[in-house]
């Protein structure tokens, strides 16, 4: 139940940005420089951000605004990494996620 988000990811150094079909938040966007800071956000973009973290232990740090998560993780990035992350964004809206 939902719909699949169609995910396309772009590193630059330290930071992926992950850009969506479809917007998760508004024009203001929202930062989230810890898990804590996340958690404590019962919006979708604090709700994605939780999920983000929870999916990738090495985050410093997630900027969601409109269509676009901007992920920073030290020492960089690994296919396997984006992956799981991008896997975390494409099922945020689904109910029952396909695992």
């Amino acid at each position: 139940m939902g719909q699949v988000i169609e995910v396309q990811a772009a590193e630059v150094g330290d930071v992926v940005i992950f850009t969506t079909d479809r917007s998760v938040t508004g024009q203001d966007g929202a930062s989230y420089p810890s898990a804590a800071a996340a958690n404590e956000d019962p919006t979708f973009p604090g709700l994605l951000a939780s999920r983000l973290y929870e999916g990738d232990g090495s985050l410093t740090s997630i900027f969601v605004a409109s269509n676009q998560i901007v992920a920073k993780r030290d020492g960089g990035w690994d296919e396997s990494a984006i992956t799981a992350l991008s896997r975390v964004i494409s099922d945020f809206f689904l109910f029952y996620p396909a695992d």
